[in-house]
């Protein structure tokens, strides 16, 4: 433990100038952040307003900007990616892959400009659609991949000319305020300013008069809060909300052949994905064979702390996801579900639940209705597609979801059924920096991603000029 650092959870007590950071694979704190006041906030805005006014007028510099910010991101790696492992959990290889995401992000968006339009509707006047950004951003990210889903919110933002003032997690500061310095050498002072704190930070900063726009990712109860910050304002709000993907196996399906694709679905990040497969729908025939070999990969796959070599799979990242995912474990085991692999805490230090596979699950269960977000899989038989089409489609989350078969027509057929954002076949959960990223229903509101996320932190602006010279 850092000297003189109180330990204590994120979020408990009262607020003081600093707070201590765990480590989810001991529980122990191990540094501390900065706990900014909430009347700092006037400051930091007003700091980012003016820094927009010079950013926003030179694109080409802008380019440059964002360039030279992925090489520094890129070359910071060796800092970025153990100390993003140390606060959040997860193996050191999957630290190394979001830190390059989020310069490969920065390189995406420095090449790209919002296109000019023209209006042609027959009227002696040449209408162009340009675009402006917006003003101060303010992005709010959570702990489950701190770096990539910041860039996410704040590379588009200022590839479009806005500025941004970025709050992690009070669970994984770390690695973002480090972010944050190394992209200062890049960025002109006030263009990103990362703040750390524990609430009301947070809902403060999303209800502050000269915000023009909250992005945030997170839970749907904390997304409908930020949405009522930000409504006194009548700032912008992009909401990612989670989701409870499922996956729907066809009867065509090869079960060993997918069985390593769909468990790492499911599981990448101990299951802290929003996008993750969250839900099996296997036909009823191949229940038990589907439920066998995803129960063999999870006893087999090694649970550790992710700073060790050989870990496959981290802890959770903090003491009450570890309490929520037991809890829903819990009521599922008591409706009647059978834990095939796992079922429990593991008997260390640290946030640690062994990888749990659940069949005869209830439909019901609250491990199938909501979002469970740790590295528990239940797995449902059903009797036909159409029965699997409907339990699919009957959450209140829309987020993505996954159809797996050999008959690549009919899997797409069926993945076009599917009431979410995005389908995929025979995969699950891969994204790329061009494609659009959006729910429906309680997973979000707004787009992120490619053009759709630069044109989201942009406002159209329509000059009229006449073809010809009035007398």
């Amino acid at each position: 433990m850092t000297a003189g650092v109180p330990h204590r959870e994120p979020g408990a007590g009262p607020p003081g100038e600093r707070f201590a950071v765990l480590d989810p694979a001991t529980g122990e704190a191990f540094g501390e952040a900065p706990d900014q006041r909430p009347d700092e906030l006037d400051d930091v805005v007003a700091r980012a307003h003016e820094a927009w006014r010079g950013w926003r007028s030179d694109p080409a510099a802008r380019a440059t900007a964002l360039l030279a910010s992925a090489d520094a991101v890129e070359a910071a790696g060796a800092e970025l990616a153990p100390l993003l492992t140390r606060e959040q959990g997860k193996p050191l290889a999957e630290s190394y892959a979001e830190v390059a995401r989020t310069a490969a992000r920065l390189r995406h968006f420095a090449g790209m400009t919002p296109e000019l339009r023209t209006i042609a509707d027959g009227r002696p006047v040449h209408s162009e659609i340009r675009w402006r950004s917006l003003g101060p951003v303010a992005a709010i990210v959570p702990w489950n991949f701190p770096l990539q889903l910041a860039s996410a919110k704040f590379v588009p933002a200022l590839a479009a000319g806005n500025t941004v003032v970025l709050k992690p997690s009070p669970f994984t500061p770390l690695a973002t305020r480090l972010l944050g310095s190394v992209l200062s050498a890049a960025l002109p002072e006030g263009v990103l300013t990362v703040i750390t704190g524990r609430e009301p930070l947070g809902a403060l900063l999303a209800s502050h008069p000269g915000i023009r726009h909250v992005t945030f990712t997170g839970s749907v109860p904390t997304g409908r809060a930020v949405a009522e910050a930000a409504a006194p304002g009548l700032a912008r709000v992009t909401l990612e909300l989670g989701g409870n993907d499922a996956a729907v196996l066809l009867d065509d399906v090869d079960v060993e052949r997918i069985a390593d694709r769909l468990f790492w679905a499911a599981f990448r990040n101990c299951g802290q994905v929003c996008m993750a497969v969250k839900r099996v729908y296997a036909p009823a025939r191949l229940h038990s064979q589907v439920v066998e070999a995803l129960a063999e990969r999870a006893k087999t796959v090694v649970v550790g702390a992710g700073l060790d070599p050989g870990t496959e799979l981290g802890p959770l990242n903090n003491a009450p996801q570890l309490a929520r995912v037991e809890r829903c474990t819990d009521r599922a085991l008591a409706d009647g579900a059978r834990a095939v692999a796992g079922g429990h805490r593991l008997d260390r230090p640290g946030y640690f639940y062994a990888p749990t596979v659940l069949a005869d699950v209830p439909p019901d269960s609250q491990v199938v209705t909501e979002e469970q977000f740790g590295p528990v899989l239940p797995v449902l038989a059903y009797r036909s597609l159409d029965e699997a089409v409907e339990a699919a489609n009957s959450t209140r989350f829309g987020l993505g979801g996954s159809v797996w078969g050999t008959d690549l027509d009919r899997a797409e057929a069926v993945a076009g059924r599917l009431e979410c954002g995005t389908a995929w076949i025979n995969h699950h959960a891969e994204l790329s920096l061009a494609q659009p990223f959006a729910g429906i229903k309680d997973s979000g509101v707004g787009v992120a991603g490619g053009a759709w996320g630069l044109y989201g932190n942009l406002r159209p602006f329509v000059v009229h000029r006449p073809k010809e010279v009035r007398r």
